[in-house]
């Protein structure tokens, strides 16, 4: 299926998953093999070696792509992986621009690993575009944006960070993970590469861990092939399998994220014990006309910065749910709550975490699909 006009729910279902020529099954077969019989030394039917590439991953890639409305995706074993063979295109003396709100292992790997190889960063507040030319110099090779961010939602303007972009020739990269294709399409708005962590929204059951890099630019996904090839980051044919699996229903899983996150969210913004709600839909969240703009709708993911609580009153309210699971990831159809300062953004020192507003009292919502009844009741259960 290779009609880019059908509607999204109708390319979650059926965009690379041709039926099997040899058998026509309808579901794409699970090709678990890591190696090709080859008729003659270099002449085969396309596969050498399942690193390089293997049927099923194939058929993810092409459903990517489709929900992404590009024409490239690669998937690597994590979403890590995949921003790792991104970095991997920077060399000695490069700068690479980012926010200061960010997922906590982006962070690490930026300071961590590679600034060890004379790439500079700079972490700069995004959600205001002209920040960004501030920071711009003759070493700058890429724009490396989150949006809405984690944990606090901030919302960068794509379109104002890809017309920078572009003016300077740089490549823009955007994290589009909490949104997911279904709610964002950064292509369009002029990123040149797309991220997700395909463990959250797209495979959607917690029982995958899995990245990918979406993108049209055919010289730079050529570069990013390689890398893919060469440092060996990618999935294997069972993970690809049950991803493709996840994305069928990801246009129905999202419209109930949506609802539910609207429904907890609205709860939450007068709850007596709440100081601060970051939900992106509210009209006074920063940056929520842009929001409406890019966005198709505002997602399930919440941040709640709980009035006048110490650690341990945090800890006993984030380890107190029934039907929210405490615990780190998020965009399975389960709802969890994380707290942050000590889980995925552990790695940022505690000042620098504290002025992008991930305090020791914030908690992170991913809020699922369970009936909402339930989750609004264990929420008053805990909060009172």
């Amino acid at each position: 299926m290779n009609n880019k006009n059908y509607k999204f729910g109708t390319k979650a279902i059926h965009a690379g998953a041709d039926p099997d020529p040899s058998t026509g099954a309808i579901m794409t077969p699970i090709f678990q093999t890591s190696t090709y019989v080859q008729e003659s030394p270099g002449k085969h039917k396309g596969y050498a070696y399942a690193r390089g590439k293997n049927p099923t991953r194939e058929a993810l890639q092409k459903n990517i792509a489709a929900l992404e409305n590009a024409t490239h995706c690669l998937c690597f074993s994590s979403g890590m992986g995949a921003m790792d063979a991104v970095l991997k295109l920077m060399r000695p003396g490069d700068e690479v621009i980012t926010g200061d709100d960010l997922y906590g292992g982006s962070y690490r790997m930026f300071t961590k690993v590679f600034a060890n190889y004379g790439i500079k960063f700079h972490f700069v507040n995004m959600t205001d575009a002209t920040n960004i030319e501030k920071y711009i110099n003759a070493n700058t090779k890429l724009i490396w944006a989150e949006t809405p961010t984690n944990p606090t939602m901030q919302i960068i303007d794509i379109e104002a960070c890809g017309k920078i972009a572009k003016k300077h020739n740089l490549i823009l990269a955007v994290d589009n993970t909490f949104a997911s294709p279904y709610l964002q399409n950064p292509l369009a708005l002029g990123a040149n590469i797309v991220m997700h962590s395909v463990t959250k929204y797209l495979g959607g059951h917690s029982d995958v861990v899995m990245g990918a890099l979406v993108l049209n630019d055919e010289k730079l996904y050529e570069q990013l092939a390689f890398i893919h090839n060469s440092c060996g980051a990618t999935p294997g044919p069972m993970d690809s399998f049950l991803v493709m699996r996840g994305i069928k229903t990801l246009h129905l899983r999202m419209e109930r994220h949506c609802f539910n996150g609207k429904k907890i969210a609205e709860f939450l913004k007068t709850h007596p014990k709440i100081e601060k709600v970051y939900w992106p839909g509210f009209t006074d969240h920063p940056n929520h006309e842009i929001a409406k703009k890019q966005m198709k709708d505002f997602g399930g993911m919440i941040s709640i910065v709980l009035k006048g609580a110490d650690l341990d009153q945090t800890f006993k309210v984030a380890s107190s749910f029934e039907v929210f699971s405490l615990a780190e990831s998020l965009g399975g159809v389960e709802s969890l709550i994380n707290h942050p300062a000590t889980m995925t953004h552990a790695s940022i020192p505690k000042d620098e975490r504290e002025k992008a507003g991930v305090v020791d009292n914030l908690l992170r919502l991913s809020v699922g699909v369970e009936d909402i009844e339930d989750l609004l009741e264990d929420l008053k259960n805990v909060l009172g």
